[in-house]
């Protein structure tokens, strides 16, 4: 959520782990407002999952760059994530698990949303480039 506006809410999230990330969220599309996505020219690439693309949202007017991606042909193994859309917390006023505020990961770079249940340290803390 943010500015009391709500870009998604499921009961349906595929939840990704990976070493040293706390968990990420993967929504169903269906499960989104898709006018407030607009494809990006963002991508990265993941050794586990593939190629991602990336999106901006707006919400009450505000543009939020490359706060959200998505894997259009995951790997075999993330087969699942198909067309699911994760994002990164730390722009939006809330974003909560089961009711919970989530924290977002550190490093800027990394998307995994922290709540009271996950025990660190985290990938995105100074010095832990190459864990």
């Amino acid at each position: 959520m943010h500015r009391g506006v709500t870009l998604a809410d499921t009961r349906r999230a595929v939840r990704t782990l990976e070493t040293s990330h706390p968990p990420s969220y993967y929504f169903p599309p269906d499960d989104i407002d898709q006018t407030a996505l607009a494809r990006s020219s963002g991508s990265s690439f993941c050794e586990w999952k593939g190629a991602a693309n990336y999106f901006d949202v707006t919400l009450q007017g505000e543009i939020f760059r490359d706060v959200a991606w998505s894997y259009a042909q995951p790997t075999p193994a993330f087969a699942l994530l198909r067309d699911h859309i994760a994002f990164y917390a730390a722009p939006f006023d809330q974003c909560l698990i089961d009711g919970e505020q989530v924290t977002p990961q550190p490093g800027g770079f990394y998307g995994g949303w922290i709540t009271p249940r996950e025990a660190g340290p985290f990938k995105g803390v100074p010095g832990s480039r190459f864990w």
